[in-house]
């Protein structure tokens, strides 16, 4: 069956979004051309790209248009810098009204497209142990292989530190490593616990340069694995515990630091108070604690939108600084220092997108085209957020009194 004719859409669209920094290409081949200079293209595949913003009209729409392929782009960075500052005017009801009615009909005989298998929909209480679970795996559990391409040999999905000098992402990531090492105080013999170790690297630092017993928990099977593969391979097996499991079935045992490093970030406005006694409850009067986690600048944005909920983070939750700080206080911790490294996560974002499209061939082949869209697009808008000022990342030093 053909497809319908865009033609009234565009026409719409031109006559009410006169000032257009973009340009916009239809399925028969023709655009509507861009009114400033060095704007980016977007390219409607098909009919299915209008379906899913009329099914989910906003973030959302456009995201699932994105993932599928029905929308590409061939600029990312510059489609960062139009949602920034691009301001369109404000259209009319009646105008909307005409402009959609203008879209049903390009959509023609198109059912409403079902959401891309990338997406997840949290379900069940949210914070609770089973929906924590399927969120971090949804985003971790897609391939080893794949987050290698993009991570390096570190495997170290957190905020490398640029700042101390450091010359490249796998010399910025052990400037992190040691720098917390160097703030928890560790010392040889130290029982310490690593909260969201991923796949090892930072207990592998801990314990292979500071002779430390590292105890780290993730929810991601497939993680876990590589992890007690890596310390192994590295003759830290006996230093080095990695255990599937959530930090809230912890309790009873004790540490003498505790470094979290990442995680701070999933465990959301109802659990904070939560996290922050049940890692009170692991140290003895005196222990230490690094918490380093994103968090959001300013008190008038609103949380991450939709497009993040249902394709990268599910249920992540960026609090304010202050926020946390307020949960550790209230759980008897007494902060020491507190540092941000915000362009340093500017800059790590910026070597994780290079490359990641330096190596798209292979990325796709290890999980597919959709999670390779995903991530091309969530890189560049995490670094967006750090270069704008919604959010930055923060070191917390703290001690249990």
């Amino acid at each position: 069956m053909p497809f319908a004719d865009p033609s009234a859409l565009r026409r719409q669209i031109g006559r009410l979004v006169p000032s257009r920094p973009f340009r916009i290409e239809f399925w028969d081949g023709v655009a509507l051309p861009a009114t400033a200079e060095d704007g980016p293209t977007f390219s409607l595949r098909s009919p299915r790209a209008i379906a899913h913003v009329l099914r989910a009209p906003g973030q959302l729409g456009l995201g699932r248009a994105y993932v599928a392929g029905d929308l590409e782009v061939d600029d990312l960075d510059a489609v960062m810098q139009v949602l920034d500052r691009w301001k369109p005017e404000p259209i009319a009801p009646r105008e909307r009204l005409r402009l959609l009615a203008a879209a049903i009909r390009a959509c023609g005989a198109t059912l409403p497209p079902a959401p891309p298998a990338a997406e997840l929909r949290p379900r069940g209480a949210r914070h609770s142990k089973e929906r924590d679970r399927r969120s971090v795996r949804h985003h971790y559990d897609v391939s080893n292989e794949f987050f290698e391409l993009f991570l390096g040999k570190s495997m170290t999905y957190s905020c490398a530190i640029f700042s101390r000098g450091a010359g490249d992402l796998e010399a910025a990531q052990e400037a992190k490593h040691e720098l917390v090492c160097a703030k928890l105080g560790l010392d040889k013999g130290d029982r310490v616990l690593d909260v969201g170790c991923g796949w090892g690297s930072f207990a592998l630092h801990a314990a292979g340069r500071h002779g430390v017993r590292v105890t780290g928990v993730t929810l991601s099977e497939p993680q876990a694995r590589l992890a007690r593969t890596r310390a192994d391979a590295a003759g830290l097996g006996e230093l080095v515990d990695i255990r599937v499991l959530d930090y809230r079935d912890l309790a009873g045992e004790r540490f003498d630091a505790i470094a979290s490093i990442g995680m701070v970030e999933h465990v959301g406005a109802e659990q904070i108070d939560v996290y922050a006694r049940g890692l009170a409850d692991l140290l003895a009067p005196g222990g230490r604690l690094l918490n380093h986690g994103i968090a959001r600048l300013r008190h008038t944005d609103p949380e991450a939108g939709p497009f993040s909920e249902r394709y990268v983070f599910p249920d992540a939750e960026p609090l304010h600084l202050s926020r946390v700080q307020l949960a550790l206080e209230r759980a008897g911790f007494e902060v020491h220092h507190v540092e941000d490294f915000r362009d340093d996560y500017s800059e790590t974002l910026r070597h994780w997108a290079a490359r990641l499209d330096e190596h798209l061939e292979e990325a796709r082949r290890l999980a597919g085209a959709d999670r390779v869209r995903v991530w091309r697009l969530y890189l560049r808008a995490a670094r967006n957020g750090f270069e704008t000022g919604f959010t930055s990342i923060f070191q917390v030093r703290a001690q249990r009194t």
